[in-house]
């Protein structure tokens, strides 16, 4: 009770203290706001500005190190509405820029009641200004307070080829902007497809900010306290893909004037050598510019359709190359002998229908059907899978079928990296059973399929991973085209990719492998034989019924640890020893031996003149 008195005294004392104390700050703020005009004058003399730095976009390399894709510096003009003078200099900004008046008063009136524009908030004037021209332009630009130019960086390629690949880049909307959490802002740039979509998180890099303080002229005067407040842009990473482009490049120019694919893919590493699809498109065409805009509606409305990529979005009959597989799942469920004999007559009997097949000697063994390509033995082979457990329950063979041939591949996506990969089609009983209604359908309603006719579709890309696979006598490792990373500064950083099994024995492929070997050496590949080269194939021809039928091969070399595999659909190129087998032949010489051979420049001259695109339309 007695220290209740004092405790009370010092309360008030405290208050008291803290009270003089905030009466002093307010008298000083308001003296330095209203008296002292010194903080007013130093705040009408200057402006703080913010500059964003972009960063560098990683570099793409071929598996050699050949540059692909580089960085071309490029200027946007960045303009602030509240800075700029009532009095600038129109005209003479408008000779510099290339512009008249109207122009110039449509680029600076915004929709100010918009939330993307701010009277005080830069916005872009002018976009793609070629770095040339810039230097020009930048002499000038302290004329025009307001206005400065900020550094972008376009793409640039040193080969016409490759487009589908290494894909383009486009400016972000909106939803994109929303969902980045600050990432990307209104007139940012990313990768819309290819390799640039895909990998775009490694190759973008990180933005950095500059704070400058400029006077009422518009010049800069200094870095905002000594660029304490700054952060630098750090460059993407650098890509090093696994395409050979001397390849790429010749696989272009033999696909020329044709509508198809080509994919070659090591075997021992599943990288991809080759991705060719054909037409194709100058990826120059779409690098960022002011032009661009008009060159992308001309890809768009061409009828040829030069955007779309073949190679993984196209999906096919095989036609014959799926042969080898069935004949492999077959073995392994007991149900073929390597050394199976199947009479053959010139054509199968299914009930009252034939269905024809090509002249040569009934096949004695695995191989020699492979060979010959024989539809008798295959439709028989195909017959028996399904109906394994029995006539009336196709189901069962069908569903024992797709499981062997998921392993493979087929109908799914393989998930290699660049978007857009379709997944083919690989019909089981519940597609048959919409068909044909449940319990209503047996094996002879889908006999087609067991020479790759009918319902089953594949993509170029599943077919030549399917021929990798065969190579390496079932063992595999997923198709990709990134081989390394290279961070800013450091070495490169190899991807690492599993190796994986379908559910196939070694020993069913030895005489699978015999029978493709026979195939080039003396059967229906004859054109993809190469001197001093084991080149295992099979061709195939895609029935068409809207007009002339599809050419089609795959295969790989040489026979033992084989160095490539390779798959080759051109569209309306009639039998597959035609135009595919040879095509695909010329690439596996040219990746094994550099270039090719003497005796076989009339094959090469063949190919890259003939005109599949110009004889179909006649």
């Amino acid at each position: 009770m007695i220290n209740e008195p004092r405790q009370t005294a010092r309360t008030l004392w405290i208050q008291r203290v803290i009270i003089f104390a905030a009466l002093v700050l307010i008298i000083q703020t308001g003296w330095l706001q209203l008296v002292d005009p010194t903080y007013g004058q130093k705040a009408d003399r200057t402006t703080l500005v913010r500059r964003t730095l972009y960063p560098g976009r990683g570099l793409i390399l071929d598996r050699k190190g050949h540059l692909m894709v580089h960085n071309i510096p490029v200027y946007d003009l960045k303009v602030i509405y509240n800075q700029v003078p009532k009095n600038i200099d129109t005209t003479l900004l408008c000779k510099l820029l290339e512009i008249d008046k109207v122009s110039y008063k449509q680029r600076m009136e915004k929709d100010w009641k918009s939330l993307r524009y701010s009277k005080s908030v830069p916005f872009d004037f002018m976009e793609h200004i070629p770095a040339s021209k810039f230097q020009y332009i930048q002499e000038y630009l302290h004329l025009f307070p307001g206005f400065y130019g900020e550094l972008r960086s376009a793409r640039g390629y040193f080969e016409s080829h490759s487009a589908h690949i290494l894909g383009y880049m486009s400016e972000v909307d909106q939803k994109r902007i929303d969902e980045s959490d600050g990432l990307y802002a209104m007139g940012d740039f990313c990768g819309s497809t290819g390799i640039e979509n895909y990998y775009e998180s490694t190759l973008r890099g990180s933005k950095g900010a500059a704070y400058i303080l400029k006077d009422n002229l518009g010049r800069e005067i200094e870095s905002l306290d000594e660029g304490r407040h700054d952060s630098f842009a750090v460059s993407g990473d650098n890509l090093i893909l696994s395409l050979d482009h001397i390849l790429q490049e010749y696989g272009q120019q033999l696909l020329q004037n044709k509508r198809g694919s080509i994919v070659a893919i090591e075997p021992s590493t599943g990288e991809i050598l080759a991705m060719v699809s054909s037409p194709g498109y100058d990826p120059n065409e779409l690098s960022i510019s002011r032009s661009r805009g008009e060159a992308f509606m001309k890809l768009q409305e061409d009828t040829l359709k030069p955007l779309f990529d073949r190679s993984v979005m196209a999906m096919y009959p095989p036609g014959s190359i799926f042969k080898p597989l069935l004949a492999l799942v077959a073995m392994q469920e007991g149900l073929l002998n390597e050394n199976r004999t199947i009479y053959c007559g010139g054509a199968y009997y299914s009930g009252t229908k034939r269905r024809g097949c090509h002249n040569h000697p009934t096949p004695h063994n695995v191989a020699a059907a492979i060979s010959y390509s024989c539809n008798t033995y295959f439709f028989t082979v195909y017959k028996e899978v399904i109906d394994q457990a029995g006539y009336t329950m196709p189901e069962i063979g069908l569903r024992k079928l797709n499981v062997h041939l998921s392993a493979f591949g087929l109908g799914h996506k393989i998930g290699l990296d660049v978007p857009g990969e379709k997944a083919g089609n690989l019909p089981g009983p519940s597609y048959f059973d919409q068909v044909y209604k449940p319990g209503r359908w047996r094996s002879p309603y889908i006999l087609s399929m067991g020479i790759g006719q009918g319902e089953l579709q594949l993509t170029t890309l599943q077919m030549a991973h399917a021929a990798a696979i065969i190579g390496n006598e079932g063992t595999y490792t997923d198709p990709h085209l990134l081989k390394s990373r290279v961070p800013p500064g450091k070495a490169p950083q190899a991807e690492f990719y599993p190796r994986r099994r379908v559910s196939i024995d070694y020993r069913y492929f030895e005489p699978v492998i015999e029978g493709m070997s026979g195939a080039v050496r003396s059967g229906t590949a004859t054109m993809a034989f190469i001197p001093d080269i084991e080149v295992c194939g099979k061709t195939g021809t895609s029935e068409n019924p809207h007009g002339e039928d599809h050419s089609v091969f795959f295969g790989f070399a040489p026979r033992n640890q084989p160095k490539i595999a390779i798959a080759v659909y051109i569209e309306n190129a009639g039998w597959g020893g035609s135009f595919a087998t040879p095509v695909a032949g010329l690439m596996i010489e040219k990746y094994l031996k550099g270039d090719i051979s003497e005796g076989r420049k009339w094959i090469e001259t063949k190919m890259l003149e003939a005109d599949m695109i110009h004889k179909t339309k006649s």
